[in-house]
């Protein structure tokens, strides 16, 4: 199920830094084991935006950014943007974007190939998001998530997020988003957020 994502807006390396991913302490670009199955995040780069897109088009078919708005999101790295990838068996399953400003961060778009779903590598994602988040000194993450998408809603409210608005009409006619957002402790890793 696609998590949560803006219908468009404009990245930042990975630190080589230990980092607390879904409950696991591991190194960024290491092997992380999600459910059994190898799973590597690492920073997405040029040439992954091929197989990054071909995600994008079967995970938001009707809002699917084309491949010109990922490169206008790259090219915001690293000093407002921060995209991820998480691959398994050198195949990019998943990918991941948050946009920083000052205190304030906000999820651009988090989306894992349907055969990969229902594994654990949406959470991985979003916690090397959040974790990054507290790295800049982020106070503040938000997100939009469609109304409609009960799973993603339930994956953000466990990390702490809690529901501050609801746009209508956010993804187009009939489809509304709702805001979430959640509060970091300054530096915060994962583990140290709050409500």
């Amino acid at each position: 199920v696609p998590t949560g994502r803006r219908p468009r807006e404009p990245h930042t390396p990975l630190p080589s830094s230990s980092r607390h991913l879904s409950g696991r302490s591991a190194e960024v670009g290491a092997a992380v084991t999600v459910t059994g199955t190898d799973v590597t995040v690492r920073l997405l780069r040029w040439w992954d935006l091929a197989a990054v897109h071909a995600i994008e088009v079967r995970a938001f078919p009707e809002t699917a950014w084309s491949v010109e708005t990922f490169w206008s999101e790259l090219a915001g790295i690293p000093a407002t943007r921060y995209y991820i990838v998480a691959e398994r068996a050198d195949q990019i399953i998943g990918y991941a974007g948050l946009m920083t400003v000052r205190s304030d961060a906000d999820v651009q778009t988090i989306a894992v190939a349907p055969d990969a779903r229902r594994r654990g590598v949406g959470a991985l994602l979003l916690d090397a998001l959040l974790d990054e988040a507290g790295r800049r000194g982020c106070t503040r993450v938000t997100l939009e998530v469609a109304a409609a998408g009960e799973k993603a809603r339930r994956l953000y409210t466990g990390r702490g997020f809690d529901a501050i608005a609801r746009r209508t009409g956010y993804y187009g006619p009939g489809s509304d988003a709702v805001v979430m957002r959640l509060r970091l402790d300054s530096g915060a890793s994962v583990g140290t957020a709050r409500p």
